[in-house]
């Protein structure tokens, strides 16, 4: 299958790119840059500029793009840069879809969101059934997935992909947090009570693979583990895993001075459920929290020293 990439050059979307080459896929990485290689076409979402060729014929569209939430200090701009590259994005690939010719459309469009969509959940439990929650990142999601809708309206099946905090070394959550706990100074977060929606890089992987191939699944699907936890126990497995003590705590007043706003979404709790894949009959390969760690970590060790 030809398959459309944005955000190919992410944590997340080097790794699937690598995942559907291996698979037999034909990979095509949409870049903002002027094209250097056959894998490459380029696009200006900023400007909703995207050949319709490049898509037209292709099996599949995936997009993950979109700036870094926690890449740095949040201010008006920053968050502008935040909201805007995911909605052009997304616009800009759903308009391409929807003024194709019905038989040149891409069959499937996953669409990256994040479980921000829910808000602060406290102790609930959430599926996809839940509404929008409320705060800055929740109000993101809304448009980011708006902004698909028309590729939806054109009769593409279009999946939103609500991620969580996918566990991997060189990214997301975990990347951040190796060298303090590797150092013995691994910590909670404020009271450490605030719920975690993390999910194996594998069962990420794997979960995009099965939303490719599966024809009756579209909307919302939130891509978490099956097991959520507190940020305690996240710490205290971490250091577990790594064999270092996790007895530390950083106050939330602490987190707001050196994180600004972004403190208060670093602190929200999200009891996120994969409700739609666990219906669907999706086997995690990583279902504790702990075999997502050692498998992230072992990963780490054996890429050691490699060239």
């Amino acid at each position: 299958m030809r398959i459309l990439l944005a955000g190919a050059s992410g944590f997340l979307g080097t790794r699937l790119a690598e995942r559907l080459r291996a698979a037999g896929h034909d990979v095509t990485r949409l870049v903002r840059h002027p094209a250097q290689a056959a894998d490459e076409a380029t696009w200006k979402p900023s400007s909703g500029q995207l050949d319709q060729a490049v898509v037209a014929g292709a099996g599949a569209v995936i997009n993950l793009a979109g700036a870094g939430v926690g890449d740095k200090r949040w201010n008006a701009r920053y968050k502008s840069l935040i909201r805007s590259s995911r909605v052009d994005t997304a616009g800009t690939i759903a308009h391409a879809i929807r003024n194709l010719p019905a038989a040149d459309r891409p069959r499937v469009l996953l669409q990256s969101s994040a479980v921000g969509w829910y808000g602060d959940t406290g102790d609930r439990a959430v599926t996809e059934e839940a509404p929008a929650g409320t705060g800055f990142l929740a109000d993101v999601c809304r448009v980011w997935e708006a902004a698909a809708r028309p590729a939806e309206d054109a009769g593409t099946r279009v999946a939103l992909l609500r991620t969580g905090l996918p566990l991997d070394e060189n990214g997301g959550l975990l990347k951040p947090q190796m060298m303090p706990f590797r150092m013995g100074a691994g910590a909670k977060l404020g009271g450490g009570k605030q719920w975690v929606p993390w999910i194996g890089l594998a069962d990420w992987l794997g979960a995009v693979d099965f939303l490719l191939e599966r024809d009756d699944l579209a909307g919302p699907v939130n891509l978490v583990g099956p097991e959520p936890v507190t940020n305690a126990t996240f710490t205290q497995v971490l250091g577990k895993v790594l064999n270092r003590p996790a007895v530390l705590q950083v106050p939330g007043i602490a987190l707001q001075v050196a994180l600004g706003e972004f403190a208060h979404e670093a602190l929200r709790s999200q009891r996120v459920l994969p409700g739609v894949l666990r219906k669907a009959g999706f086997t995690f390969t990583q279902p504790t929290l702990e075999t997502a760690l050692r498998a992230a970590i072992d990963q780490q060790s054996s890429t050691a020293g490699r060239p």
